[in-house]
Order: structure tokens, then sequence, then C-alpha cells
């Protein structure tokens, strides 16, 4: 048992601990725009789920209008669902010396029913937007791919109406050539209270109590890119940062959108501040914009960027 918990948290490189430096003009900006993104899909449009379809349209509209702005072709995955059509939304950058293998960069932009979702998943959605802001510069070797999904919240979870369902069934049918897929999920709170953290049992022994953290998170087939993203993040980003690969029966491990590519058999994990092992108003109400800690958002969001950039090379 030690050994196989061993081989489930040991990660490469060490998680950074220490204060934080101001953040910088462009720093700052960023985090301004995050903030922006989340209180357009939490407050302004709030609840986003089919119950709330005009709302799950204003999403789209929403996202689409940022990314074409950003000069992006936006393309549409259109399907049906009791009835009513929704929408996976995509948009890339085409890698230069290898095109055909892709990594994916994914978040869910609906909502839990009665809840506007800001840190789920607004925050996915406003780092998935501004990631995709610092692409429209880069050259990456890989082909990168921005998809915003719908349906990933209850009843739909690990259904075959779940967006990223629907989604990663398409591109294995296409024989795409998915080398990594990354989900943002939940990723906009933080804390540095004692008993903050919570865990599934037995990994409690093994992580921090405090939850100021973001987690790299897949299963044991994806544990090579869990190693690769989390040495990445932690080579060139100041926050700190754990990871775990583990088997996907273990609660919590398969919660986001990574799970759908997964059953493909596609290399996938989850980035999340951990949602409701930390953040108490998940799935609530209380889910609001003015809940997030958006500097370390913000800092988070440059790593993974970052993070994303040697995945994708040169």
């Amino acid at each position: 048992m030690i050994s196989g918990l061993f081989y489930i948290t040991n990660m490469p490189g060490k998680s950074y601990k220490g204060s934080f430096q101001p953040l910088s003009k462009s720093e700052q900006l960023l985090s301004d725009r995050l903030k922006a993104h989340v209180f357009m899909l939490a407050s302004k449009i709030g609840e986003r789920n089919i119950w709330k379809d005009s709302s799950l349209e204003a999403s789209v509209n929403y996202i689409e209008r940022v990314l074409i702005e950003l000069g992006y072709e936006v393309k549409e995955q259109e399907y049906v669902v009791d009835k009513k059509i929704v929408k996976n939304i995509e948009a890339e950058i085409s890698g230069t010396s290898r095109e055909k293998e892709i990594i994916i960069v994914g978040a869910h932009y609906d909502s839990f029913k009665g809840s506007p979702g800001a840190n789920d998943n607004a925050s996915g959605v406003a780092a998935l937007l501004e990631i995709a802001r610092v692409f429209t510069k880069e050259k990456p070797s890989r082909t990168v791919r921005f998809v915003a999904f719908v349906n990933e919240e209850e009843p739909f979870f690990q259904t075959i109406n779940m967006g990223s369902r629907v989604y990663a069934e398409r591109v294995k049918g296409n024989d795409e050539n998915i080398v990594a897929m990354l989900s943002l999920e939940t990723i906009g709170y933080y804390s540095d209270e004692v008993d903050s953290q919570n865990y599934p049992f037995l990994l409690s022994f093994f992580y921090p109590k405090t939850g100021n953290f973001i987690g790299f998170v897949g299963n044991i087939s994806s544990r090579n890119l869990v190693h690769q993203t989390i040495s990445f993040f932690r080579s060139h980003t100041a926050f700190p940062s754990e990871g775990a690969s583990a088997p996907g029966w273990i609660t919590g491990i398969d919660w986001s959108d990574h799970w759908s590519f997964w059953e493909e058999g596609y290399p996938a994990i989850m980035i999340t501040d951990t949602a409701l092992y930390r953040y108490k108003h998940y799935h609530k109400p209380q889910d609001t914009p003015d809940k997030l800690v958006y500097d370390r958002f913000a800092r988070v969001v440059l790593g993974i960027t970052q993070t994303v950039k040697d995945l994708s090379g040169p």
C-alpha cells in the first residue's frame, strides 16, 4: 500500500514555497481580464444550462465573440439533448512541424442547476480564453486546440450527452492524434488557512492541509502527462502545486471533461483547485464572482499558459 501510494503521489520537482511578488502591470491586466470574464458568465449571464437555455446560448455568444475578436476561426459542434440544440465551441492554432499532434485545452461552460457557477466553471472558461489570447502570437510545433464544452454537469456528467464525451467520440472516429488533453476545472479559489484543504480517503496523509495550491490530476494511464505538465509548471511558476496520478475509481479523480478522453484512450489530466475538497460554495447559489482570488488565479493561468507552450513546442 505504501509503495502504491508513493507511486500515486510522487511528482518531479518541488512545489513552490514562499511569498509572492506583487503582480506586474501585465499580470494585473490579466487578473482584470479574468475577473471580467467570470463576472460576465457568472453574474451578467448567470446560471447556464439547458434549463436556462437562453443563458446557455448567451454564454456561447460571449465565448465565440471573444475568440473571434482574438482572430480565431470558431467552429461549433451541435447535437440535440432533450429536443434542444447544444454546442461545443472549438478554435485552434495549427502546428508547424508536428501539425497532426494535437493538444486540447478544454473547459466546460455550463453550470450546475441552481448555481451561477463562478468557480465551477467560469474560472476554467476565463483561463481558456486568456490562454487562447497568448497563443495568437505563438507558432507552436504541435496544434493547440481550445474547446469549450457544454453539459459537463449532472445529469449529463459521464453520459453520452456530456459535451466532452460527444467531442471525444468524434475525434476518435476521425482518428485524430490527441497527444494531451488538459481540462481546466474550478481553478479560481485559494486559501492560506490551516485545515482549509480536504481529500479523498488516504490521500490526506500525503498532501498539505492548506488549500493554497493548484492540482494536476490524472489516472495511471496519464501518469506521464501528469509528470510532464507539473514539471513544466514547477520549473517556471512561483506558485504551490501538487500532483496525483491515481486509479480512476478514487473519488474525484475523474470529475471533469478529461474523463471523456480517457474513455477513448487518450492521455488527459485535470488542472483544479480541488473544487468541493476546498471550496464550500461548490454547486451552490453562493458560487459567485466575488468568492474567487483573482491575483492568485492570474498566477496560475500564467503558469498553465507557459506549460501549454512547453507541451506544444517552439
